[in-house]
């Protein structure tokens, strides 16, 4: 096994709402902990990160993708000798973190230079694609915010499902970050927030980054988005996701598969905001997205900065998948940084067309 050949390269300081490399040291915002304690978290290892990321301190999947890339740069730098087998065996440690997440597969195979017959896995290179993956996240948050942002009209009511925002990913947002850019533009929007059950990333998170710029939102339980659409609050809904199939089929956080189906019954625009690396090339359809399963205890309590709440018998069985599905039926547009592809562009296959 070849080794890495590494200088004492080091990473270059950078720091964005939930995630920093500052004095040496890769460090994550604890977003379990919020919106009642700011904690930092260090992540000197692979296995530190991959702790963070499975106990959802490290979320968004943009932002799984980044940490994971930093936190195999980290390694390489902290470790100069090491050969190709061992970057291999800490890259496949950091992918298998979280299954659905597809930007973490993207930062991963762009980080081992996937397809290269002579990769290089120098601590300078590695550092190098890893600042890449992050500013190219950056860039296209900036991208498809303007392209959503373009659809908004002045005073609508959005609805929003779990946390799309700064906290996902390393810049403004993808779903939040088109209202984050039509509140700029002056459109007097008002955000519906759902609290997003079981861990409740709609009311901690996405609460806490409005409340941070001023835009004004109303916090409402997941099973009241319905009556809301019905009295006519609701003009429009966007949503991230966590993979998109070729097809136009989605992932996203639990729930918004509901919110979808009654989007369509009120004849409510429904949108999915991402970047291109969400899209998976070698998925199909939504029949191929795994969906992860998480612990029992999410759903037979609530657990944060107060502690833990048990309100379920302590051994009730439960269902809770950490994602559901929704097919590209239900979907009005999928607005990515490179375009706004509607429902026909989608049956027609226009997310084939953007493989490299």
């Amino acid at each position: 096994a070849r080794q890495s050949q590494n200088a004492n390269m080091t990473i270059a300081p950078f720091e964005h709402l939930s995630i920093r490399y500052v004095d040496g040291k890769l460090q994550v915002l604890d977003q379990t902990r919020l919106p009642e304690v700011e904690l930092w978290l260090d992540a000197d290892t692979p296995e530190d990160m991959v702790g963070h990321i499975k106990r959802l301190s490290v979320r968004g999947a943009p932002l799984i993708g980044v940490a994971a890339a930093y936190s195999l740069a980290d390694w390489v730098c902290r470790h100069p000798t090491c050969t190709h087998d061992q970057v291999r065996e800490v890259a496949a440690l950091l992918r298998e973190s979280r299954p659905t997440a597809v930007n973490l597969m993207f930062a991963i195979d762009h980080m081992l230079q996937v397809g290269s017959s002579e990769p290089d896995f120098s601590s300078d290179r590695l550092c190098t694609i890893a600042r890449t993956i992050m500013d190219r996240e950056v860039s296209m948050c900036d991208a498809m915010s303007r392209n959503g942002a373009a659809l908004i009209e002045p005073g609508e009511g959005i609805l929003t499902h779990c946390n799309t925002g700064g906290l996902a990913v390393p810049g403004k947002g993808t779903a939040l970050g088109v209202i984050r850019d039509a509140w700029q533009q002056g459109k007097k929007i008002h955000v519906y927030v759902d609290e997003t059950r079981p861990l409740l990333q709609g009311g901690r998170l996405t609460a806490y980054e409005l409340a941070r710029e001023g835009i004004p939102y109303t916090l409402i339980c997941d099973n009241m988005a319905g009556a809301l659409m019905k009295q006519g609050k609701i003009q429009r809904v966007l949503v991230g996701s966590d993979r998109i199939a070729m097809n136009g089929d989605f992932a996203n956080k639990i729930g918004t598969y509901s919110v979808a189906v009654l989007a369509k019954h009120h004849g409510i625009p429904f949108h999915v905001v991402a970047p291109v690396s969400t899209v998976d090339f070698a998925c199909s359809s939504e029949a191929d997205i795994p969906i992860e399963q998480r612990d029992p205890q999410e759903v037979r309590g609530v657990k944060g900065s107060f502690g833990q709440v048990t309100w379920s018998p302590a051994d009730a069985p439960t269902f809770n998948p950490a994602f559901d599905t929704t097919p590209a039926t239900l979907v009005t547009s999928i607005i990515l940084d490179s375009g706004v592809y509607d429902s026909t562009q989608l049956a027609q296959g226009a997310l084939h067309k953007l493989k490299d």
